[in-house]
Order: C-alpha cells, then sequence, then structure tokens
C-alpha cells in the first residue's frame, strides 16, 4: 500500500500498468526545487527524516539508522543524479522492496498510472524478497501482456536481452516503457504449478515480443447470464483504479434490477490499486463491520468500516487466486471475515503492508512502508495472503487452455468459475430456506 498526498492506493509494485502504491493525504509539502539542486544533501537529509519518523520497522532492519544518516550526509554529491544514487544505496539496508526512491521522471510515470490511463505492456510487477527477481503479480486484463500470454507469477529474466538479475522495479520499468507502437521482448521463466510426488518443480523459458501501447482501463466487466439453473450476475474486477468504485455501483444497479439470485465476483489476476476503491466498494456489498485496520510501528490502528449504504444483500462469491493482492486482499478479507461472502479458487498475493508515497523537493517521490493491514479478523496476510474458503486449483492443462482462449474465462467452461457457481447455488438454497422460514 502507499499513500500520497491527494489519495491512497494499494498494490504490488507498479510496472506498466497501475502503481503499487496506497493512498492517504495530510503529508507535508517538501522545499523548492531549486534549494534541492545546489544542496543535495538537503535532499538526502530530507528522505533520512521521512524513514526515521515514519517507517514501519523501529528497528530500521537493525541498522543504525543515525550512523547512516552521519556517513551519507558527510559525503560530497556533484550533482543530482549522484544524489540520487546516494539514496537509493540508503533505503537498500532496510531491505524491504516496497520503500523505494522515484526519480522525477518515475514519479511522474507513478502519479499517471493511478489515474486509469496508462502507457505500456499491462502488467505489474514485484521483486520477490528473498530471490530480488521480478515476479509478474498479474497482467492487466485486455492489455498487450494479456494478449499475448503473460502470467501471474512469470518470473521477467530478460528484457529486450539484458538480464534483469540485479535490476530493481523501477530500472526495469525503464525498459519496458517506449513509444507507443514500438516492441519489447520479455524473456520469462515460468514454474509448472504442478509437481509429480518427489519430483522437483519443473520451468521453462519463454520470449514474448509484446507491443506497447496506450490503455485506457475500464476496471469492471459484468453480465447476466443463466448458469445451473440460477440467474447469475458475474462481475469482473481487474483493478482497483480511479474508475472502479463507479463503475462497480452501476454494474450492481444494473444487476440488481434484473432480478439475479445472486453474484460471482471474480478478483481473480487483480493486483490491487487505490485503498478508498477497495473500501468504497466494500461497502456496496456489506451494510456492517470492520472493513480493514491499519497498524503503524506504534500500534496505532486506524480501523475503516461499513456505513449501512450496501446496494444488495444477496448471495456472494468472490473468486481469487495467487494474482489478487494488496487491495483484492483487503476487499476479499473483508467479505470473508464478516461471513458476507465465500472465497473459492486459490491462496492469494499476501501483500499486507502499506506504503506512502512523498512527494520531494526536486520533482522526485518516496515511497515508504509506514503500516501494515489486517483484516476484520485481524489476520496480517502480507506474505502469507488469504486462504479461500473452498480451494479449487487448476491444472497445467486448464490454464493453458484459458490462456489461449480468454473468452472462456468466467464461463462454465472455466473450472473455477463453474466451481463458484456451484458454491453459489448451495447459498441461494440456503437463503431461500431461511427466507421461507421467516415467512412462515
Amino acid at each position: 500500500m502507499v499513500i500520497s498526498k491527494t489519495k491512497l492506493a494499494i498494490g504490488a509494485v507498479a510496472a506498466m500498468a497501475a502503481a503499487a502504491t496506497l493512498a492517504g493525504s495530510g503529508l507535508r509539502w517538501s522545499k523548492g526545487e531549486a534549494f534541492f539542486q545546489d544542496n543535495p544533501q538537503e535532499l538526502i537529509d530530507e528522505v533520512w527524516q521521512i524513514i526515521d519518523h515514519d517507517y514501519v520497522d523501529a528497528t530500521f532492519n537493525q541498522v543504525d539508522w543515525r550512523e547512516v544518516r552521519t556517513a551519507y550526509l558527510d559525503q560530497e554529491y556533484t550533482d543530482k543524479p549522484a544524489a540520487y544514487e546516494a539514496i537509493r544505496e540508503m533505503l537498500e539496508k532496510l531491505g524491504d522492496p516496497y520503500t523505494r526512491f522515484m526519480d522525477p521522471s518515475e514519479y511522474g510515470n507513478m502519479k499517471i498510472d493511478t489515474s486509469g490511463e496508462l502507457t505500456g505492456v499491462g502488467i505489474q510487477l514485484s521483486q520477490d524478497e528473498e530471490t530480488k527477481e521480478l515476479v509478474v503479480v498479474a497482467p492487466i486484463e485486455d492489455t498487450p501482456a494479456f494478449e499475448a500470454g503473460i502470467q501471474s507469477r512469470d518470473v521477467i529474466t530478460k528484457v529486450d536481452g539484458t538480464p534483469t538479475e540485479g535490476m530493481t522495479t523501477d530500472d526495469a520499468v525503464k525498459l519496458i516503457r517506449g513509444p507507443v507502437g514500438s516492441s519489447v521482448i520479455l524473456t520469462i521463466r515460468r514454474d509448472s504449478q504442478e509437481k509429480a510426488e518427489g519430483a522437483a518443480k519443473s520451468s521453462q523459458s519463454i520470449d514474448f515480443t509484446i507491443r506497447r501501447d496506450r490503455i485506457e482501463i475500464h476496471p469492471v466487466k459484468y453480465s447476466e447470464r443463466r448458469d445451473q439453473g440460477l440467474n447469475v450476475g458475474y462481475i469482473r474486477l481487474n483493478q482497483f483504479n480511479a474508475n472502479a468504485a463507479s463503475e462497480m455501483r452501476d454494474a450492481i444497479k444494473d444487476l440488481e434490477s434484473k432480478d439475479v439470485d445472486g453474484y460471482v465476483l471474480d478478483l481473480r489476476s487483480n493486483p490491487g490499486g487505490l485503498l478508498y476503491s477497495s473500501i468504497e466498494i466494500a461497502r456496496m456489498w456489506m451494510d456492517r463491520g470492520t472493513i480493514v485496520s491499519t497498524v503503524d510501528r506504534r500500534g496505532t490502528a486506524e480501523l475503516e468500516k461499513a456505513n449501512g449504504r450496501s446496494l444488495t444483500d444477496l448471495p456472494l462469491v468472490v473468486m481469487v487466486d495467487g494474482g489478487s493482492a494488496s487491495a483484492s486482499e483487503i476487499l476479499s478479507g473483508a467479505l470473508q471475515d464478516n461471513d458476507r461472502a465465500q472465497l473459492v479458487g486459490t491462496q492469494t498475493f499476501g501483500k499486507g503492508l502499506v506504503q506512502s508515497v512523498r512527494p520531494l523537493g526536486d520533482g522526485s517521490g518516496l515511497a515508504v512502508t509506514i503500516a501494515k493491514y489486517l483484516t476484520p479478523n485481524g489476520t496480517d496476510i502480507n506474505k502469507e495472503g488469504i486462504a479461500p474458503d473452498v480451494v479449487h486449483e487448476l491444472s497445467d492443462e486448464e490454464r493453458e487452455i484459458l490462456g489461449k482462449n480468454r473468452e472462456l474465462i468466467g464461463t462454465v467452461e472455466d473450472p473455477q468459475y463453474a466451481k463458484a457457481l456451484e458454491v453459489l447455488k448451495k447459498q441461494v438454497k440456503t437463503a431461500a430456506s431461511v427466507d421461507s422460514l421467516g415467512n412462515s
């Protein structure tokens, strides 16, 4: 999660798609750009001060943070790039891939990314905390990466032939971005999801040539369909961007007018996005209860709750998988813990940290981990993810079929959707029985 001066967002570290941000407000403005051009030490010290005051780990990864300040302020810096490099070195000591410095170009791209209009290929990246590999959180649906067949958990090993070993997500973003209409070759390592007993997991290397594009993302797709004897409202939410809450509201209202029996909300491969978007959407499904709490290093908890303005109380099943991250986990965790919905699919991604995005004096920015978020039952999902109520894995063969035939996603030919329908049917039957008893 990340907080900016203007809005909060949550998600995995972003590349080519929505930013990995959690938003908030009330953060101070930095000093003027000209001042920092002449005094790069002041920029370094401002970053140090923000970390010292707000970083979630009061031990600073067991580093003497005051000693770090002295060491970096005692150096001479000939220009801003040298100061930027020093800041990145300083932040690496925290061992936190989500706390990162963004130069003015990177910071500008991050702000654009949360607007719902993207330029690139349409993927979100995260850096594995242990291996430091660049891992695809999820491709954004109907983007070039999605159409090319990039999948959640793919590891990007090369960009246009350049090995990604040692790269940060920002380094990779710079290589993957480019003019609209140009192409980039991504080399990925894909590990098999299935493993015979006692056998090592296999992997393959695949080259994808992907054409860059400018993409306006409409995150909600929905339809009314008759499946397994039910009138189902199917809603697929791809990302929690600036358009998500309003589009979700329209979808629910339209489906309510068609007298659906219940809903299937598909959050698979949804990498996250704006925090307030996830809270608004949770309130559309929940009439009461806690949605999420955040805890900083001082133990302060902030609660977000339902406000009694839900749009529907019909039965609900939520589909999740390993690409469902951050804001998706907040929404699915809230619905699960409040017994509002059952989750079907596989374990979610496990990104439960909150970042604040701060503008700095020279037009650059800093994302700093300031807290962690907990589900209503107090579950810390970071690195662990949320376990579905009904586990239903896709086989490698099933995943390949869906990858080649995207139109099958969210149909009865999609095994996870078929399982969600089965669970929904039981919910609808139970709700009908309760209603019948109440009216007798």
